[in-house]
């Protein structure tokens, strides 16, 4: 059957002369059927694993940070209300408004990046590049979940244009296209990624009522679980007093982990169940796509140890120095709050934009690690920093591999002079 389905989509596969066309049917293609084989030289091995499955495995990661991401936006939403506060309270509820408010972000990444993607594509005439795939999973999950669409959009266009296609495409680019989004963001529309109440969705300033957040489709799915005796949406409330939305990273800011125990206990922010970007928070998953990613092969797994060795030991020096309450932050804390694992897990294992050789990803990740942590706790300004700290490295990684690479070549000359 599938050889007969083959033959059909070849019968009907349009000329190369008509660019469009013939780059939409070798994407959809390339991507439904697997390779006879990808290397015919001998001495290589031949393998069906061609670079878009090597993207979906990233991809597969990614499905339990989706998950969570979907369930803890519906959940800090009403856990600000003081609503439905335990964790499977209201579970139908949470589910959908995640749902409502990541579909869109998720669809608009996808169509915007994918479109750049093939118009590229057909303007050179070469198939569509497989790339994206993995950056459109990303975007979603390192943004906030209340972000204008149209500012998404402009991000993505930014990143894939002059991130990657001014450079020569996929494989050529030199900084890692997702963290180039949620930076033109930061430093384009600062007020939208930073700050206390951009983490919480459906949440107005001031604590006021919003029922108004509440969209058309909140009353059609209110009418559906009324009809089945569930809990509904209704017309909104008010923040509850006291509350929020900052972050634990926020709250070390200010005042040390004495501020940050008291609203989170270290349970909630290894679980994930505290604001933030969508997908970064649930530890225990971020690790197991991490673990996967590893088994099979797709991503480094000395990048990923040389990183949180550098974030450690650079937290233990910043812990015997303890100028401020965050420096006296333990270091070991460090990996429970922000982004480190997946930053550590997703976006430092690029293979396009990391060091390449073996000795190289050990420097590059312990850099990373280092650097990041550098950036989270001395400035103030930026409690975050591992956007920035993979960047720059990314933009070391050409010299950390040519220090190498030159040393080795240098090390087997002598070698060789020894012998002789």
């Amino acid at each position: 059957m599938d050889n007969g389905l083959v033959k059909f989509l070849k019968r009907i596969e349009p000329s190369k002369d008509k660019k469009m066309l013939h780059t939409l049917f070798d994407g959809f293609f390339t991507f439904a059927f697997t390779p006879n084989e990808t290397t015919k030289n001998g001495v290589h091995l031949r393998d069906g694993m061609d670079l878009k499955r090597t993207m979906v495995h990233v991809v597969i990661a990614l499905q339990l940070c989706y998950l969570f991401g979907t369930y803890n936006i519906g959940h800090q939403h009403f856990y600000a209300l003081g609503e439905f506060t335990g964790l499977f309270d209201g579970f139908h509820l949470k589910l959908t408004h995640g749902l409502i408010k990541m579909l869109p972000i998720f669809i608009v990444a996808h169509v915007v990046g994918l479109g750049i993607e093939f118009f590229y594509a057909a303007k050179k005439g070469h198939p569509i590049e497989e790339g994206y795939l993995v950056t459109g999973a990303l975007i979603p999950l390192i943004m906030p979940p209340d972000l204008p669409l149209w500012i998404l959009s402009l991000s993505i266009i930014f990143a894939v244009v002059l991130g990657k296609e001014a450079f020569g495409g996929t494989g050529m680019n030199i900084w890692n296209i997702a963290l180039l989004a949620r930076v033109f963001v930061f430093f384009a529309y600062p007020t939208t990624i930073s700050g206390d109440d951009v983490w919480i969705s459906g949440i107005a300033k001031e604590g006021i009522t919003y029922s108004t957040e509440y969209t058309m489709v909140h009353g059609w799915l209110d009418n559906l679980f009324s009809s089945f005796g569930w809990s509904v949406f209704g017309e909104g409330g008010v923040v509850i007093d006291g509350f929020s939305g900052a972050t634990p990273l926020s709250l070390a800011v200010s005042g040390g982990w004495e501020a940050v125990t008291s609203q989170f206990t270290v349970s909630q922010m290894w679980w994930g169940l505290i604001p933030g970007s969508i997908g970064e928070t649930c530890k225990p998953f971020i690790i197991f796509g991490a673990l996967f990613l590893i088994i099979t092969g797709i991503a480094s797994w000395r990048v990923m140890l040389s990183m949180a060795l550098g974030c450690a030991l650079t937290g233990m020096l910043l812990n015997g120095w303890g100028a401020t309450e965050y420096m006296e932050i333990p270091w070991y804390y460090h990996f429970y709050m922000g982004s480190f694992l997946f930053a550590m897990a997703f976006m430092a294992t690029d293979p396009v934009t990391a060091a390449s050789t073996n000795t190289g990803k050990w420097i590059y990740g312990f850099m990373a690690g280092m650097v990041g942590l550098i950036i989270r706790v001395i400035n103030p300004a930026y409690p975050e920093g591992w956007m920035l700290a993979i960047l720059f490295m990314n933009t070391l990684a050409p010299t950390i591999d040519f220090y190498v690479l030159d040393a080795n070549m240098k090390r087997r000359a002598r070698r060789a002079q020894v012998a002789a």
